[in-house]
């Protein structure tokens, strides 16, 4: 940003094209979820996961097989990806969880840490206590990915292949909640 405040407008373009990036996943993501929405037979978070999972390996491959000149296309992609994955988060959460923002998750779980000390809340109280467990595994889970994450992509040499991996769970989360379901059914039948 310190390229538009001394007035290096071309230099500074590529800071408003990272926030387009994301806002543009943002809106795909909720354009497509809103059109199938009447589609019975298609989940519709399932088009945006495929999206996501399709950039995270075409840029885990293509740096396999070129040396990426142009780091600023692979960021705008990742932006674009996490825009997706933010809008169909919070849209399957009602706006409960957003997954790209720490910083608001941090202000929320601030927020209900102090709703719990005063008895006009008193009644939301069980509702308070859940969302803050929600909150805290989803703050956890940040840190243990970057730790994770940090760790394949320095220790293990594995760079941008660090994306197969975060595409292959995020894959496999299509068909977590399927397979719960089932299981839930059998073992209470």
């Amino acid at each position: 940003m310190n390229d538009v405040a001394e007035f290096k407008v071309w230099q500074g373009t590529i800071y408003f094209l990272y926030i387009f990036s994301f806002l543009f996943g943002s809106f795909a993501s909720s354009f497509l979820i809103e059109k199938f929405k009447g589609n019975k037979k298609l989940n519709v978070y399932v088009i945006p996961t495929i999206i996501e999972c399709v950039i995270l390996l075409s840029i885990g491959l293509v740096s396999n097989f070129i040396t990426i000149e142009t780091p600023n296309v692979i960021v705008c992609l990742l932006l674009f990806a996490m825009g997706l994955q933010n809008s169909f988060v919070t849209k399957i959460s009602n706006a409960v969880v957003r997954t790209t923002h720490l910083t608001g998750l941090f202000t929320d779980l601030g927020i209900d840490l102090s709703l719990l000390l005063f008895k006009k809340h008193h009644q939301k109280r069980l509702k308070l206590k859940e969302n803050i467990k929600l909150r805290l595994y989803i703050i956890s889970s940040f840190f243990l990915g970057g730790l994770m994450g940090g760790y394949v992509y320095s220790r293990l040499n594995m760079e941008l292949n660090t994306l197969f991996l975060a595409a292959f769970i995020l894959f496999i989360s299509l068909f977590y909640d399927d397979v719960k379901y089932k299981f839930i059914k059998i073992k209470n039948s």
